[in-house]
């Protein structure tokens, strides 16, 4: 996006005007949490794709996995995907695209504010981008990536070229700011327009680099203007706005962690139903053939069919998940599902100890249709609705 200047350097207060070009120019060695950042970004995208995230537009599921910012996860104590999620991107375009971005104004102001200021810059800018991320998207995207700090970056390097004017050569300043301007405001018009892009993560970003990059720079020059008071008010502000953004996140319609342990129960349940299943098959086929007396065989179902699905029905009950929950549903399903074939195997036992041939055929075709009264005529058992829309900041 910056380009050399054409015009020529020109003298300032009968100085010569610092070259902002030849930084921009200057060796990858000159910039190194800008090239450390490059790296981290692409290995992670590499490490993912190894891990069976797609090239060219993965779905929510790897990125969640590793630390994506979704309401439901970061909410549930995991805030720390404030920062994750400024690794992760959803595709090779996304990365791409930041990591230009990254390059291109990156190694200019590293060089400008210096390198521990560089870095509490991007961080701060991507940490705040993603807070107001949450605020607005809530739990209805998983977003993740770099834009929200990079936009950050954008944003001080706006109000440092503005401060600087009088310091910088007019026609650097002009292309310099016009193009960073532009790049602001097409990113922006682009982010309303493309669905899937978390404009409100850029908007973030942009709004607290602007301030933090009055908070945090350095005179350029001896005639640069001080900040002074102006300094603590820009920090004061950003303060404010991230203690009002921590009250204004909406809670979570559910908790992710409840979520994948009420899957795992589910996936656990329904190997445990294969395994009583194929036992009650057993236990029926040996009263044929071993010629068992109605007791036996009702103590073998007591104890092997009956007492099973209600230990599943306890453990399945005891879970806690909110209605909203992607397996709520389903979790329902099977709570119904494992009572109905408990009771449907006791009053087998029952019938069969009571010799009531009427009582062991309505409990055998009980056990047959438990799986469509368990639905209800909804969804099947054990699926579960789509996850939530990917967002790229």
């Amino acid at each position: 996006m910056l380009r050399p200047s054409p015009f020529d350097p020109a003298p300032v207060h009968g100085m010569a005007a610092p070259d902002l070009t030849g930084l921009l120019h200057a060796a990858p060695t000159r910039a190194p949490v800008t090239m450390t950042l490059l790296a981290a970004n692409i290995l992670i995208f590499a490490a993912m794709l190894v891990q069976g995230a797609s090239l060219w537009h993965t779905s929510t599921t790897i990125p969640l996995a590793w630390g994506a910012n979704f309401g439901p996860a970061t909410q549930d104590g995991q805030w720390w995907r404030l920062v994750s999620a400024m690794f992760l991107h959803f595709g090779l375009l996304h990365l791409a695209l930041n990591m230009w971005a990254l390059w291109d104004v990156g190694r200019l102001l590293e060089q400008v504010f210096g390198r521990w200021r560089f870095l509490l810059l991007y961080f701060s800018c991507g940490v705040i981008g993603n807070l107001l991320s949450l605020v607005i998207q809530g739990n209805r995207a998983v977003s993740g990536g770099a834009s929200g700090a990079i936009f950050g970056l954008y944003g001080a390097l706006v109000l440092f070229l503005w401060r600087e004017r009088a310091q910088v050569d007019r026609g650097e300043f002009r292309w310099m700011f016009g193009a960073a301007t532009i790049f602001i405001v097409l990113a922006l018009v682009m982010g309303q327009v493309v669905p899937g892009i978390d404009n409100s993560a850029h908007i973030g970003g942009l709004i607290s680099g602007a301030l933090l990059g009055v908070a945090l720079s350095r005179p350029w020059t001896w005639n640069s203007p001080r900040n002074g008071k102006l300094r603590f008010i820009t920090l004061g502000m950003v303060a404010l706005a991230v203690a009002s953004m921590l009250t204004l996140v909406p809670a979570p319609s559910y908790r992710l962690g409840e979520e994948i342990r009420a899957r795992e129960a589910i996936s656990r349940f329904l190997a445990q139903d294969q395994r009583i299943s194929q036992q009650w098959e057993s236990i029926l086929g040996k009263g044929q053939s071993e010629r068992l007396t109605f007791e036996q065989l009702a103590g073998q179902i007591d104890s092997d069919v009956t007492s099973e699905y209600q230990v599943s029905f306890e453990s399945l009950s005891a879970l806690q998940l909110d209605a909203a929950a992607p397996s709520a549903r389903t979790l329902e399903i099977m709570r119904r599902y494992a009572e109905l074939r408990s009771n449907a195997s006791q009053a087998l036992s029952e019938g069969l100890r009571n010799r009531n041939p009427a009582q062991i055929r309505k409990a055998l075709e009980t056990a047959r249709q438990a799986p469509a009264l368990a639905q209800g005529g909804s969804a099947p058992v054990g699926s579960t609705p789509a996850a939530a829309t990917p967002q790229k900041p």
